[in-house]
């Protein structure tokens, strides 16, 4: 007999009971569920809205059962539905008739959204540690590999000369905002719902201020409609994970094109490669392939609950029971992703005899030419040209701009002096973009101070 199943007069078609049930994923919230209800029978007993004997005893059985839960010693019914009932049930059979009287003054609507935004913030809290953890990672390898050269990249074509820790901190910045998305997200996702029923409130007099100061909610819902029907919280959550995939991806697609044979730049540590069932020689970067890969579907996550949400009318709707398996796969792919990167940037290997070679022969050092006549007087379209024209004709001669010889930039201009081969150096390069943000080196070293300073500044806010 089902616990709603008064006012029917059959039993529920076997397909419909299994295509309608969400125990097969929403078991993981099992813990937030019996929290909640164990904050809901606390209040109950001190509102006297049930004898307190019942509480206790509610109380009891609710903390026995979850430390069952813990151990894997229960087993949860499809024909229960939700994790809810199944919770409700199990209370039952190991208090009686006494478990019914939890489920006074709430219904499953506002319990699970109650259950939701319990989740949700413990999984941005944890995606938080996880970001603040990357961070210093990256922060790490910055001072690590300080004074690093690499080829910067425009169009995937060599543009400029950076060091290593610029492009590293890059990320630091990416995340930075990441980790700002999430807590500002956290504000909206610590609301308060119970207490709404099923659309309308209840008619107890249940104290709703209580619950919240012991499940550690800051606000309440106003409304109690917007209560059970509000998935807003999980939207801005998945937007933010599609956000921190993304930059991921994009330090997944360097590092594939990095450690690969054509660049040569790093070599992953064994720990996050793998080899082919095939070609012995292979290893293969499955790690940020995967989290490229695994990008795509935490963005259908986000376009499946917004597509969700956008023909709903007030207030609970079945539909909404599609707000948990996003949010639960967003949790498993955006949470253990983190861990990798910081793991495998730890552990890389810089092969700076590779990154010296690429640099020995590229062009990367023509815009500091043109920089070079400009600040003689010419103007930079004119110089511009002029450079082009010296590229070219080293490009025809197989040379590059440090091996020209010095005939052809006096052929060029006559404002080249000799000077122009110790301007045109890496390092040279490198150390006049001392503008603020730039990749000179005192810039960077700057640059790594305001990090930390940004990092020990999160970190504070998050413990207190």
């Amino acid at each position: 007999m089902k616990l709603w199943g008064g006012r029917f007069t059959e039993d529920t078609n076997q397909l419909v009971e299994t295509y309608t049930a969400s125990i097969g994923f929403d078991q993981r919230l099992a813990e937030v569920d019996i929290r909640g209800s164990i904050a809901h029978a606390r209040m109950l007993g001190t509102a006297g809205i049930i004898p307190r004997d019942d509480a206790d005893r509610l109380i009891m059985g609710l903390s026995a059962l979850l430390e069952e839960i813990r151990q894997g010693r229960v087993e949860f019914r499809v024909e229960d539905e939700d994790i809810h009932m199944n919770v409700e049930r199990l209370l039952h059979e190991r208090l009686g008739p006494v478990a019914g009287k939890l489920h006074t003054g709430r219904s499953r609507n506002d319990q699970v959204a109650l259950d939701m935004h319990l989740y949700v913030k413990e999984g941005i809290q944890t995606i938080v540690s996880g970001i603040q953890t990357l961070q210093h990672t990256l922060l790490e390898a910055s001072e690590r590999h300080f004074g690093v050269i690499i080829p910067g990249y425009t169009h995937l074509q060599r543009a400029q000369p950076v060091l290593l820790s610029h492009h590293l901190l890059a990320y630091f910045w990416m995340l930075e905002r990441d980790l700002a998305r999430f807590q500002d997200a956290l504000r909206r996702t610590d609301m308060m719902p119970l207490g709404a029923g099923a659309l309308a409130g209840t008619s107890f007099p249940v104290e709703r201020e209580a619950v919240a100061a012991e499940l550690g909610f800051s606000q309440l819902y106003e409304n109690s409609l917007d209560a059970v029907s509000d998935r807003d919280y999980i939207v801005e959550c998945l937007s933010a994970c599609s956000i921190l995939m993304m930059h991921l991806s994009r330090l997944s697609e360097e590092f594939i094109l990095w450690s690969s044979e054509e660049f040569g730049f790093i070599e992953l540590a064994d720990a996050y490669c793998t080899g082919s069932s095939m070609m012995p020689q292979k290893k293969n970067p499955d790690v940020p392939e995967l989290v490229r890969g695994k990008t795509g579907r935490v963005y259908g996550h986000l376009m499946g609950m917004l597509t969700v949400l956008k023909g709903l009318p007030l207030a609970y709707n079945k539909d909404l029971q599609e707000d948990k398996e996003g949010i639960f796969d967003a949790f498993d792919t955006v949470i253990p992703a983190l861990t990798l990167f910081s793991g495998m940037i730890e552990s890389l290997r810089v092969r700076t005899d590779r990154i010296e070679a690429a640099l020995a022969r590229d062009f990367s050092n023509a815009t500091d030419v043109a920089d070079y006549l400009v600040r003689k007087g010419v103007p930079f379209r004119e110089a511009h040209a002029i450079v082009g024209r010296l590229v070219l004709s080293a490009v025809q001669q197989g040379k590059n701009l440090t091996t020209l010889p010095f005939e052809e930039y006096q052929r060029e201009s006559p404002y080249f002096d000799p000077d122009i081969y110790d301007v045109i150096r890496i390092d040279k390069i490198v150390s006049a973009r001392a503008v603020r943000g730039g990749t000179g080196h005192e810039a960077v070293l700057q640059q790594i101070r305001y990090a930390k300073e940004r990092l020990a500044q999160s970190a504070a806010s998050c413990q207190g």
